[in-house]
């Protein structure tokens, strides 16, 4: 190994590396797998995730997401996320050598110090609540540490990036879904939220903010990453930027490549148009530029496996994090700093979720 990447493993052994998102449990549902029968135990290579690679990529603590599609609402969004959450639980339950389920961040180090996989559980849009502040304290009961307060489409009281803005940021209940995780201790998302809800999101809120996926619009200008005048007030916040690793998100010249191949519609197009290369260095550079904005104690790690077809060269599963890790050490960081970007920032927010529900 390279001094750079012994220094990342090195840097991972001690501090864990907790990954904002990975949708490892919607794939298996995707593939008809009931909970209890799917074998991460071994290799999977039709997954971006198993327990071998997971191993090899040092990861200390995940937030599984329990997505279901924003297509569904109320009842049916309801239902599906529970048993999100029961697959999550299963999967910890069945493999509790490798798993523990965390629910605080003094939870998620004693986990890393047994040698066990932190296991939270955060939810990917408000859909998944069915318009309900019950049902938002059920799921916190059963687990969600945090929930992206829309997905692809805009909810009745917030704001998505990626659709057409009907609110102007947070609805009156929407800012009441945001104080009520603040009560609870529930990390406030913002990730796939326009950048009106951010705003307002940052404004109501009184705990720390995060951004489980999503990357930096200065630096590659799609919806789904952070602009500027957000990422300048997480220092404020005490909120994380967890950087993805999505092509989309990260390249430029591949957020390109995809808006001609969707303009075109016509079959073969990858084949006519291969896609540009997406590089480690690329998602460092989003790094970097969270750093130049917010500051290094505001840098996390959301990597998006199993939600995305496909990912950078070099970080093309869970297995891969000590690469960007090592790209990082050649670029100067510390190891204090490598540390807290791969987990030690994201512990200080929740732990000011948590600080904030006491107070509340």
């Amino acid at each position: 190994m390279t001094d750079a990447l012994e220094r990342a493993h090195a840097v991972l052994r001690g501090a864990p590396l907790i990954d904002g998102h990975n949708d490892l449990p919607y794939a298996l549902r995707q593939r008809g797998h009931d909970a209890d029968e799917p074998d991460i135990a071994r290799a999977r290579p039709e997954l971006m995730t198993d327990i071998p690679r997971l191993r090899q990529g040092r990861v200390g603590g995940q937030f599984w997401s329990v997505y279901v599609p924003s297509s569904l609402a109320g009842d049916a969004a309801v239902t599906a996320t529970l048993e999100q959450i029961d697959a999550v639980h299963r999967m910890v339950a069945r493999y509790p050598d490798v798993f523990a389920l965390a629910r605080t961040a003094d939870e998620v180090e004693r986990a890393f110090a047994g040698g066990r996989i932190a296991s939270l559980i955060g939810m990917e849009g408000g859909h998944s609540i069915g318009g309900s502040l019950g049902v938002l304290r059920m799921m916190y009961a059963l687990g969600a540490r945090y929930m992206t307060l829309t997905h692809n489409d805009n909810t009745p009281w917030a704001d998505s990036a990626t659709d057409a803005p009907e609110h102007g940021g947070l609805t009156a209940f929407g800012e009441e879904v945001v104080a009520e995780m603040n009560r609870l201790g529930m990390l406030v998302d913002c990730s796939h939220v326009s950048a009106a809800t951010m705003a307002d999101a940052l404004r109501v809120g009184t705990a720390p903010v995060i951004f489980s996926h999503s990357s930096c619009r200065a630096v590659c200008d799609h919806p789904r990453d952070v602009p500027d005048e957000i990422l300048a007030r997480l220092p404020a916040n005490g909120g994380v930027a967890m950087v993805t690793f999505v092509p989309a998100f990260v390249s430029q010249e591949y957020a390109d490549w995809v808006q001609a191949r969707d303009r075109d519609g016509a079959p073969g197009y990858e084949e006519r148009h291969p896609p540009p290369e997406v590089t480690v260095a690329q998602v460092a550079d989003h790094v970097d530029h969270v750093r130049d904005v917010a500051g290094p104690a505001h840098i996390g790690v959301g990597g998006d496996y199993d939600g995305v077809g496909r990912q950078p060269r070099g970080l093309a599963d869970v297995s891969c994090y000590p690469a960007l890790f090592a790209e990082l050490a050649r670029r100067g960081y510390t190891d204090a700093e490598l540390a807290a970007i791969a987990g030690g920032n994201v512990l200080r927010a929740l732990r000011g979720a948590e600080r904030a529900a006491a107070r509340s």
